[in-house]
């Protein structure tokens, strides 16, 4: 392969070059995922005899042909998802086409949120070790003396309430600290059918449970007393908001490297409900410290859920189901990196289903 293709195929952008008659010249490998067709059966073609390509992105390619001026489209729906499309006239009336994929680049936003989120949960963990838990260890000392002390039983046991309810909230101010994962293979169906019977026992049969998986899905490397809390909160979080379906959808995704650079695919875990939604005031804040739309809310489920999948090298996000102005419906995605190879434990196989997908929460 020249030095040149070779280069392209590096790039995350996918680049076509058309020549003078509208045909393909040259495509790298961003742009056969972009197309989802393969150079062997694209080059030497017309763009639009080998895939699907919105008539806005033909007419610019005719636009810049005649005109000699360059262009830039926007949120393009074409095979392999959405993109920016930037029209760029060459010599001899070929035409030179950059497809920016947008998933990528709202990820990347994301991860560059997750990185500030991860900072303020630090800080705000030294902050509060420093101000909060020294008077906490006065007072919980204060308190096992009065238990001590106290000639009755129903101070005494007051005076361990007080105990009890310190050390909960240093345990919770410990949990601000950067999770210390123990790494191994984990089987990931079994995993979620003890947190969907979890939820069954603590919200009864509020909503209807409906899996949609991916057979594919191989034992993957991470810490999964931590998975199993990051869903947890996610699917208790939709119960408060009052939801009847929740579709558990996984997949396996390319294009891991954005996240890893030692791997390139990923598991992507969607947890989908029909419940009240986010309020769209608290959408770019969700995952932060302290925020919550809830009465009773912590506001440190999502943020701590979101400290767990950047200790995976993952990433947590968040979309509303319907679109404005009905808003409503949440759609939580957990991505974690695929490692190349795992071993033990044995292979797992997708559970059984009876016909139908769903599955109510039992009590």
């Amino acid at each position: 392969m020249p030095l040149q293709e070779t280069i392209l195929d590096l790039m995350g952008t996918a680049v076509i070059s058309l020549d003078g008659s509208g045909r393909i010249r040259l495509m790298n490998s961003a742009a056969e995922h972009c197309l989802c067709v393969g150079r062997e059966r694209a080059l030497a073609r017309p763009l639009a005899d080998v895939a699907f390509i919105p008539q806005e992105m033909l007419a610019a390619v005719r636009q810049c042909r005649a005109e000699g001026s360059g262009m830039r489209l926007h949120e393009l729906e074409l095979a392999g998802g959405q993109y920016d499309c930037t029209v760029q006239p060459g010599e001899q009336g070929m035409v030179l086409l950059e497809l920016q994929n947008l998933e990528w680049e709202r990820k990347r936003h994301r991860l560059e949120q997750r990185e500030v989120q991860t900072g303020l949960l630090e800080l705000l963990s030294r902050n509060l070790g420093h101000e909060i838990r020294n008077p906490l260890g006065g007072i919980r000392g204060a308190s096992q003396m009065l238990a001590s002390e106290l000639a009755s039983p129903e101070m005494a046991t007051l005076a361990r309430l007080i105990m009890r309810e310190v050390d909960r909230i240093d345990e919770l101010i410990l949990s601000f600290g950067q999770p210390k994962l123990a790494q191994k293979p984990v089987q990931f169906y079994p995993l979620l059918d003890e947190v969907i019977g979890l939820v069954g026992i603590e919200f009864g049969q509020q909503a209807v449970f409906e899996r949609d998986f991916d057979p594919s899905i191989p034992l993957f490397p991470g810490d999964a007393l931590a998975i199993r809390q990051v869903l947890l909160n996610l699917m208790r979080n939709a119960m408060q908001a009052h939801t009847t379906r929740i579709v558990i959808r996984t997949r396996v995704e390319h294009g891991g490297a954005l996240l890893q650079s030692t791997s390139t695919s990923l598991l992507r875990i969607d947890v989908i409900d029909d419940g009240e939604g986010v309020p769209e005031s608290l959408r770019n804040l969700l995952f932060l410290p302290l925020v919550t739309g809830k009465r009773n809310g912590t506001g440190l489920g999502l943020a701590l859920s979101q400290q767990i999948a950047a200790a995976h090298g993952g990433l947590l996000t968040y979309e509303p189901v319907r679109a404005e102005p009905a808003g409503g419906g949440s759609r939580f995605s957990l991505y974690l990196p695929l490692a190349r190879h795992v071993s033990d434990p044995a292979p797992e196989t997708v559970p059984a289903q009876d016909g139908a997908t769903a599955m109510e929460a039992r009590s």
